[in-house]
């Protein structure tokens, strides 16, 4: 009895296989481009990748690797999937594909595979994360975008990224700043170590606040996080060790009762923040303290 091809190997099993690629029929010289193979494959017949998860590519760096290409040649291939009517789209190596453009290239190295959509930006986003220098906020895009798109736990996508799941989760968290912080990240105006301590400043403001603290005065990493926790006060934290109430308190508190004619206390943390506490005996004593207040 002949066994079913293909039955019990599941759906991505069968989109990897190139007779699963209806587009691969769609002409003559679309039928002769091997699956799996390395080809030339005309610069023009090419089309970008539309799930790049690079924003941005530095002109210099792309004309040096040009120049690269123009005496050497594109040592390694680019990957595309076969769109139909000979027509390709980018899997992976658009730094590649530029740089080829650039210098004048009409033909390129390519690997054909046929993948979905879903496979695809799989396979840009963790060859990007893998092989190109991504800023830190580009790469914990990639990451979220494994994770929402292709359904991804943070175990399996540090498994496919090859890192281990405390990286992956401390790139995760650097979505949590605020969008100008992230900018500072991306354009290098701040590192790693900076942007993890800033994370433990939940006030936007503050975050803001000390991160142009930070460019402005250099910053090393120790100080951000020294003045991270003074932001940052753990609740109790002065009772439970016994530290003694600030001068100034005492004194404002002092003036506070001298000014309204009752007993206040006034509390106030190492960045400023605080209580005042208004001693009152009567309702008669409440609206008189309401009425000055007003």
């Amino acid at each position: 009895m002949m066994k079913k091809k293909g039955l019990g190997r599941g759906l991505s099993a069968l989109l990897d296989e190139p007779a699963a690629d209806i587009t691969a029929r769609d002409s003559a010289s679309a039928q002769q481009r091997p699956m799996g193979g390395t080809t030339l494959l005309s610069v023009a017949h090419i089309e970008p990748n539309p799930f790049q998860p690079r924003a941005h590519f530095s002109e210099e760096a792309l004309s040096e690797l040009a120049q690269s290409i123009r005496e050497l040649g594109v040592i390694q291939p680019v990957t595309v999937r076969r769109m139909g009517y000979d027509r390709y789209q980018l899997i992976s190596g658009e730094r590649r594909f530029r740089a080829s453009q650039l210098a004048g290239l009409t033909e390129v190295p390519a690997y054909v595979r046929v993948a979905n959509d879903e496979a695809m930006l799989e396979m840009a986003l963790v060859e990007n994360i893998q092989r190109e220098e991504l800023d830190p906020i580009e790469v914990a895009v990639s990451f979220q975008r494994l994770i929402d798109e292709v359904s991804l736990t943070q175990e399996r996508l540090s498994e496919k990224v090859g890192k281990d799941r405390a990286t992956v989760s401390n790139y995760l968290r650097l979505l949590k700043l605020q969008p100008e912080v992230q900018m500072g990240l991306r354009n290098r105006s701040i590192g790693m170590g900076h942007a993890r301590a800033l994370i433990t400043i939940t006030d936007p403001a503050r975050q803001v606040a000390l991160f142009h603290k930070i460019v402005e005065s250099q910053l090393s990493v120790r100080q951000v996080e020294d003045l991270a926790r003074e932001l940052t006060p753990v609740p109790g934290i002065a009772r439970a060790t016994g530290a003694p109430k600030p001068r100034l308190d005492k004194a404002l508190s002092q003036r506070l009762s001298e000014r309204l004619l009752v007993k206040t206390t006034v509390k106030q943390d190492s960045v400023g923040k605080g209580t005042i506490e208004i001693s009152f005996k009567s309702k008669e004593e409440l609206e008189r303290l309401l009425a000055m207040i007003g």
